[in-house]
């Protein structure tokens, strides 16, 4: 039999379950002075499409199952991480030296190693200020497309593409405008309707290579065409190079920075088992860049700044 004090907590649970469902209905029927922004969280992504076709797999049948959804090769047992990278990350964190907050736009070390690592492959040198470390590529999107947002501006990607930016996009209110990539041409971009699309308000284009999800690799010849195309209208290319050392066909990759003196270029990427990175190569004209950079800067400032005030309030 139950003890009074046994009664008096179940009693004391029924009130307050009570109540609560008393104050959920009374917010229920209040008008709240908060909207969201309807058409961001309504965007599907892979990843929803990934769980949702996961769901129904019946694992008693013991199938054997290929993801084709998310592009992560750490995720099986073929691509490692290199011990050394390992041994390195136990390290610093064994040091003890590392455990606090990391200044917003990375560590100075990590920022000339990346410099080094990335100025291999282009014909200049790049900087420790060139690079801006990132939580992820998916950040570095975020981060791209917030500093490029201005009233009524659009951005050019290719479809078929990567979902991340058009979501990214409708949180800013930035117009995505599709281009198409022509399967008879090894999945190219159709310049002439990136001509078309193109107008005043247009602050950049998307160029995924190796491409996402064909898998394709520009050759020098078409990364060319499209600086030439993207001077021409005076907007920045946003280089999506995540698979740029995962490409095994006969085309061997090219990055985009190589035409860094021809028009301005944003770089994502990463290498795999590693930290991501958002980099920006000059144009040779640095003056068509001084806008972009003085916001970028104040974007990093501001946060950097916010970041102190929060972490140690007076």
């Amino acid at each position: 039999e139950p003890t009074k004090e046994t009664r008096r907590d179940v009693k004391d649970s029924c009130n307050e379950s009570s109540r609560r469902d008393q104050t959920l209905s009374n917010h229920a029927q209040m008008s709240w002075k908060t909207s969201m922004n309807m058409e961001a969280p309504t965007n599907v992504t892979i990843k929803g499409i990934l769980a949702t076709l996961m769901a129904t797999i019946d694992e008693e049948k013991k199938h054997m199952l290929i993801s084709l959804g998310m592009g992560d090769p750490t995720a099986y047992s073929c691509f490692t991480t290199n011990t050394a990278v390992q041994d390195s990350v136990i390290q610093t964190l064994e040091s003890l030296k590392f455990n606090g907050y990391s200044p917003t736009v990375g560590l100075l070390q990590t920022r000339k190693a990346i410099a080094e690592y990335l100025s291999v492959n282009l014909p200049y040198k790049l900087l420790e200020d060139d690079v801006y470390i990132t939580a992820g590529c998916t950040q570095a999107i975020e981060v791209a497309i917030s500093i490029l947002a201005r009233p009524n501006a659009n951005i050019l990607v290719p479809r078929p593409g990567f979902p991340i930016y058009e979501l990214c996009a409708a949180f800013r209110n930035v117009e995505i405008r599709h281009f198409d990539l022509l399967p008879e041409k090894g999945w190219e971009v159709d310049l002439e309707a990136v001509d078309a699309l193109t107008d005043q308000n247009t602050v950049a284009i998307v160029i995924i290579n190796p491409g996402n999800p064909c898998g394709n690799v520009y050759s020098y010849q078409h990364l060319k065409k499209i600086a030439e195309t993207a001077k021409k209208h005076k907007i920045l290319v946003i280089a999506d190079e995540v698979y740029g050392h995962l490409a095994f066909g006969e085309n061997p990759f090219v990055p985009m920075g190589v035409f860094g003196s021809m028009v301005p270029v944003l770089t994502l990427g990463l290498t795999v088992g590693l930290k991501n990175w958002v980099r920006i190569t000059f144009a040779a004209e640095p003056s068509s860049l001084e806008e972009a950079l003085d916001r970028i800067k104040s974007f990093y400032h501001r946060h950097s700044h916010q970041q102190n005030v929060q972490t140690n309030p007076l």
